[in-house]
C-alpha cells in the first residue's frame, strides 16, 4: 500500500464514494463477510444499503463514516454509530468494518479502527460496542486494539454461502 489515508466522510463526499462503497460491500459479501447479507447478493443491493440505510444516518448526524484510501482508490470503510438512546450518550457502536478482499492484510483495517477510536474519544465517548462473527479474523484485530469479549451468542447469524447458523461475539472497549 503506497499512500494509505483515512478520511472521515463529509456529507459532500457520499455521492462520490457510493460506487467504491458499493463495490467494497459487494466484494466482501462474496468473499464470505458476515455483515448482514447472504448470497445471492447483487451490486444494486449494496448500493441500496449505502444510499438508503447509511447515508441518511450520516446526513442526520447519527453515524460517522470513515473511508480508507490507497492513493485515490477507496479500499475500506467503518462506521461509528453515535446516535444512541438518551440513557446512553456515553457510548457508540462500531459497525460494518469492510476492507476490499484485494486490499486486506496491509493495515487498512487497523488504520480505520484507530481513526474511529480517536474520533470516539474526541467526542467524549467512554464505551464502544461491536459484534463480529466468532470465526472472523476481525475478532483478532479488535482484541489487539483493546476490545474485550463480553460473550458469544450461538446460532446468531446465517453463513453468507449456505444455510448454516454461526455464533457471534459481542465485544466492548472502554475509552479514557
Amino acid at each position: 500500500m503506497t499512500g494509505l489515508q483515512i478520511r472521515q466522510a463529509s456529507t459532500d463526499d457520499l455521492d462520490a464514494a457510493l460506487p467504491a462503497l458499493t463495490g467494497i460491500l459487494h466484494a466482501c459479501v462474496h468473499a464470505g463477510a458476515s455483515v448482514g447479507f447472504i448470497l445471492p447478493f447483487a451490486p444494486d443491493q449494496a448500493r441500496t444499503f449505502w444510499s438508503e440505510a447509511v447515508f441518511p444516518a450520516v446526513h442526520a448526524g447519527g453515524r460517522i463514516l470513515f473511508l480508507a484510501y490507497d492513493s485515490d482508490v477507496c479500499i475500506g470503510t467503518v462506521q461509528l454509530i453515535v446516535g444512541q438512546p438518551p440513557n446512553q450518550p456515553h457510548r457508540a457502536d462500531v459497525a460494518k468494518m469492510l476492507v476490499h478482499p484485494d486490499a486486506r492484510r496491509q493495515g487498512a483495517g487497523r488504520a480505520l479502527l484507530r481513526a474511529l477510536l480517536a474520533s470516539a474519544e474526541s467526542l467524549g465517548k467512554s464505551l464502544l460496542v461491536l459484534d463480529t462473527r466468532s470465526t472472523d479474523p476481525a475478532k483478532d484485530l479488535y482484541q489487539s486494539e483493546g476490545f474485550n469479549v463480553a460473550g458469544e451468542i450461538p446460532n446468531y447469524c446465517r453463513n453468507p454461502f449456505e444455510p448454516v447458523l454461526e455464533p457471534t461475539t459481542y465485544m466492548f472497549k472502554s475509552l479514557p
